[in-house]
């Protein structure tokens, strides 16, 4: 049965517990397992140094990935188009030395013609056997306390995460089912619209079905976390004003400072923020209006928010891994082809272009984290500020919305 709305297929509390004892918690951690040792050199040395300055961080990366997106040598070998390779020894090793706490990894079904529901369904079954496999480096997070936890004990604590509510379907009470599954965080939309409200690239702008209001009811009820990242103006101001429990935009930009559509408002900053709930700021191209976003550009776009929505509101959500690319000339084809089917599809967002990569250059790799901290500080933010930036405001807007 079709519902009315649908839109196309597509004191003393724990959180101030959380928020104080953090650093001591982690104060007396052993580094993460860092792998190989790297060959002595200066930028070596530099993320040593940066390492050892952040190594008490929480860091928590909103919206991001365990992948090598480097290909394989048998698919260089042969010219096979590569698939990232999930959680390989290189990704462990390096999301380690990053000093990576835990991430937001998307999983189930984002786009294509597949069936919404079966195909996340598999995929949730997929890294349940990899986070088995991979317990020693793993952690599956559902509380707040499981992301100190996992600092505490040199692992990455992996948060289920969908970036479209699509496999919701008409049947809500399946988001019971993914609650129980473990599944933390879900975006209402992607860029297009679908059954619960519309996207980004939407054109009508519609905010929120009927649907969706139940959906938002229901994820509340359920303390999962309403992500509304990808979402429009309407339905990012509906669902954050009749949410219960705080919201999120997980991985977005300020529209402030350059005005596309994966890019949020102040209004949608603010009103977010004042509500208890959190900003990430990417690490993607549409922080520039040119496409080529440097990592001055992630330092002013996070600046924005914090004079937006007050320094305990903000943090990030990259969008990308940590295992850097290494050939960036071979990069930049595979990149073409990319953008241009995710156009074809329909599902690409104003800002996406072929002579752009969708990174910052200067920020990418092992040292993303501590050379964003870097940067913060030489701009004359405080370490507590940076530190909240890093992961302790994810942390806190966590225990609110999941519990200690």
């Amino acid at each position: 049965m079709t519902r009315k709305g649908n839109r196309g297929s597509h004191g003393f509390s724990r959180r101030a517990f959380l928020a104080t004892a953090a650093a001591s918690l982690v104060a007396g951690a052993t580094a993460p397992a860092a792998g190989a040792a790297h060959p002595a050199s200066d930028e070596g040395s530099t993320r040593d140094d940066s390492a050892r300055r952040w190594r008490n961080a929480i860091i928590v990366n909103a919206l991001g990935g365990l992948a090598n997106p480097n290909p394989s040598e048998e698919e260089t070998e042969s010219g096979l188009r590569p698939g990232p390779r999930l959680l390989d020894e290189r990704a462990l090793r390096e999301a380690h030395e990053s000093g990576l706490t835990a991430v937001n990894i998307t999983l189930g079904y984002v786009a294509g013609n597949m069936d919404p529901f079966e195909h996340t369904i598999r995929s949730i079954a997929e890294w349940e056997a990899r986070i088995r496999l991979q317990s020693a480096h793993l952690l599956k997070v559902y509380t707040a306390d499981d992301i100190v936890r996992a600092k505490r004990e040199g692992r990455i604590g992996v948060i289920y995460g969908f970036q479209n509510a699509a496999m919701v379907g008409e049947q809500v009470d399946r988001i019971d089912l993914f609650g129980n599954l473990g599944v933390r965080v879900i975006q209402l939309t992607y860029n297009t619209a679908n059954q619960i409200g519309d996207g980004a690239m939407a054109p009508e702008n519609r905010g929120l079905t009927p649907l969706g209001r139940e959906v938002v009811e229901r994820l509340n009820a359920y303390r999962i976390m309403v992500d509304l990242s990808h979402s429009g103006t309407r339905t990012c101001l509906e669902a954050a004003s009749i949410s219960k429990q705080p919201v999120s935009i997980n991985h977005t930009g300020c529209r402030a400072l350059v005005d596309l559509p994966r890019n949020k408002s102040d209004e949608e900053l603010r009103l977010v923020a004042s509500r208890g709930g959190f900003i990430g700021i990417y690490f993607m191209p549409f922080l520039n209006a040119s496409g080529h976003a440097r990592a001055d550009d992630v330092v002013a776009h996070i600046e924005h928010a914090v004079n937006v929505c007050g320094e305990d509101h903000v943090g990030i959500g990259t969008d990308g891994p940590v295992t850097a690319i290494d050939d960036l000339e071979s990069y930049k084809i595979r990149l073409a082809q990319e953008v241009e089917m995710r156009r074809a599809a329909g599902i690409g967002a104003t800002g996406e272009r072929a002579d752009t990569f969708p990174f910052v250059v200067d920020l990418r790799g092992v040292n993303q984290f501590y050379e964003l901290a870097e940067r913060l500080e030489r701009r004359g933010h405080s370490t507590e500020r940076i530190e909240k930036i890093l992961g302790r405001n994810f942390l806190r807007y966590a225990e609110e919305v999941w519990g200690a």
